[in-house]
């Protein structure tokens, strides 16, 4: 047994999108972080869609990097094509997307991890998490090396003893040519539920065998509507080969690359119907929950059996490949009958397929065993974040991971947890949801989870969250100067507007008209502030009236979230609490009266006994 000489603050354990931000926020807070991965040229790598955003996901990623997060200026740096989803309805469902350079992404994250002061990196396969007294104390590897920390930060994907299939063919692994991960039988033994859920992935083709002339060009937006709040700040120095949109530079124009849209039809319905047999979703052989939002082609087939065609979205994988991402038809039947129903796609006919699609079954931890800082209620200072917790998609694992590295660095430091409400964003709602509801299927955000999604808009991000985690260290001294400085500037915007008149109106009542515009107001009024900025100051008026009655709802709720649940509350003692209502608390350890009232099955009556009995024990402690 070899034991490393140096001790961390702060253990990482996976490298994916909730390693990278638990990492790198643990280490920009000050502590000695350690990151511990199988292969450490595969960090950041985007195992799936070469994309990052989407509808609640782009949110989530401006969010991030309001919070001083690597995902956005990531992917600014490294993105081919840039979107803005919903771009003509309301404000609050308007999302960013970007395809991204699948290997530009990782390369260039990785490098942001190896210069990254007070992270070391570390190669090599858990085997036990090392734990005292119900404390965790550090990790064994496969090689027989402890590693001691404060902290551990349990963020393993799909590799927890993955397994991938391909009709019914199966194979051990987290991804297409990596290993697994034998963690969770560590878990096991600790005393964790440990599940199993499932996810899947379509083939890839290389684009020299597209014909694209029998498709639908889909073209990025421009300008490219970018998803960090400093993206200006992103240069390429004369060696850097990665980063390939450096927007510090006031002469550089981003070349976008365009996806295309095919269809599937009869035939290719017919051809996988045909084959269901050996589909191993199927046939019997994966039992495991898949994400009910983002199925399958042979799901699609089946349960939509109406539609005589499906969206085929071929997606480039990088600016100096050919490999091509065939989003919409993810799929685990055998490679023959890939091949054929590939090759009956207009613009497939002659298709190379270079990987097969895939389905991988994995363990995942049920996340009702989590407190809302992610640490696990059974292991003191053990943290969870990612697919460990059932959620699918890189944007719902980064947004975790940084929340759970911030906050597994404010408990080594003494300081009171970082907790985001879900009046305050959309990683706020994904972590409630988690820890609170648990999920039955992998979990993903949609704008329709928010209840206040008119004040978590993408386009304010920076002014909802970046003051609060400047406070607590977050971010830089750069990025909190440009966000007081935004702030400023809006403010000073719309005094102007409610001081000024246009078309014998005054501003502010001009802008609640649904037909008006900032891009209808003279130049000389335009130049006075950016694009960006006038689109938040219009939004803001056009929209007065449902914001103010959204935040008025948030202050009536402030009560509930703010009163408090004692950890320790035995509540078999509550009188005239129903049995299954003791078991739900005791299971959950809601830590607010708003969080109790927002447990499967607790009703009103429930929540108001529970605050009845709360408001008497305090009485009687301070007689």
């Amino acid at each position: 047994m070899f034991r490393y000489p140096k001790e961390y603050d702060v253990l990482v354990i996976g490298a994916g999108h909730a390693g990278v931000e638990a990492a790198l926020a643990a280490s920009r807070l000050g502590c000695s972080v350690a990151m511990l991965t199988q292969n450490l040229d595969t960090i950041g790598a985007m195992s799936c869609n070469p994309a990052i955003g989407g509808l609640a996901k782009g949110h989530m990623v401006r969010e991030i990097d309001a919070l001083g997060g690597a995902m956005g200026l990531n992917t600014d740096a490294t993105a081919i094509q840039f979107r803005m989803l919903n771009a003509k309805k309301g404000p609050s469902v308007r999302a960013p997307r970007a395809q991204c350079d699948k290997k530009a992404y990782q390369f260039r994250m990785k490098r942001v991890i190896e210069g990254q002061e007070n992270l070391d990196l570390h190669q090599g396969n858990v085997a036990e998490i090392l734990v005292k007294n119900d404390k965790v104390y550090g990790v064994r590897t496969s090689l027989q090396m402890e590693i001691i920390a404060k902290s551990v930060i349990l963020s393993a994907g799909t590799f927890m003893r993955g397994l991938m299939h391909v009709g019914l063919k199966n194979e051990k692994g987290g991804r297409m040519g990596d290993s697994i991960s034998t963690v969770s039988d560590s878990l096991k033994h600790l005393g964790f539920d440990v599940e199993r859920f499932k996810t899947g992935t379509p083939c890839r083709i290389n684009g020299r065998s597209i014909d694209y002339t029998k498709c639908e060009r889909q073209d990025g937006d421009t300008p490219a509507p970018k998803f960090s709040y400093m993206a200006h700040t992103i240069t390429r120095e004369p060696d850097d080969i990665f980063t390939l949109n450096p927007w510090g530079d006031p002469a550089f124009h981003v070349e976008q690359v365009p996806c295309w849209i095919t269809y599937t039809n009869p035939k290719t319905h017919e051809i996988i119907g045909d084959n269901l047999h050996q589909s191993p979703m199927y046939s019997g052989k994966i039992e495991s929950v898949g994400p009910r939002y983002c199925p399958s082609i042979e799901d699609k087939v089946v349960k939509f059996a109406e539609k005589e065609r499906h969206q085929v979205f071929i997606e480039p994988e990088g600016r100096h490949s050919l490999e091509c991402y065939i989003n919409g038809v993810s799929t685990s039947l055998p490679y023959d009958v890939q091949l054929d129903f590939i090759h009956s796609i207009v613009g497939m006919e002659n298709a190379e397929i270079i990987r097969p699609g895939y389905a991988v079954e994995y363990d995942y931890c049920p996340p009702t065993q989590l407190l809302p800082t992610l640490e696990t209620k059974r292991i003191e200072n053990l943290y969870f974040a990612g697919q460990i917790n059932g959620t699918s998609g890189y944007e719902e694992a980064a947004a975790q991971g940084l929340m759970a590295g911030a906050n597994a660095a404010f408990k080594v430091r003494c300081e009171n947890p970082y907790i985001l409400g879900r009046d305050e964003s959309y990683i706020g709602v994904m972590i409630d949801d988690l820890v609170t509801k648990g999920c039955n299927e992998p979990y993903r955000m949609f704008t329709s989870r928010a209840e206040y999604r008119l004040l978590l808009r993408q386009d304010n991000s920076d002014i909802r969250l970046t003051p609060r985690a400047a406070e607590r260290g977050l971010i830089n001294e750069e990025r909190k100067a440009f966000t007081e400085q935004k702030i400023a500037n809006i403010a000073e915007a719309s005094e102007f507007v409610r001081q000024t008149t246009h078309e014998q109106t005054r501003l502010d009542k001009w802008f609640r008209r649904a037909e008006n515009s900032w891009e209808d107001l003279p130049q000389e009024m335009r130049d006075k502030w950016s694009d960006d900025l006038w689109r938040i100051v219009e939004t803001d008026f056009k929209y007065a009236g449902h914001l103010d009655r959204q935040q008025k709802q948030v202050e009536r709720l402030s009560k509930m979230e703010n009163k408090k649940i004692p950890d320790n509350l035995e509540y078999s003692n509550i009188a005239g609490l129903k049995r299954e209502a003791k078991q739900s608390f005791s299971t959950i350890k809601p830590q607010t009266l708003g969080q109790a009232g927002r447990i499967a099955g607790i009703t009103p009556a429930d929540v108001a006994l529970l605050s009845i009995w709360l408001d008497k024990q305090k009485k009687e402690s301070n007689v």
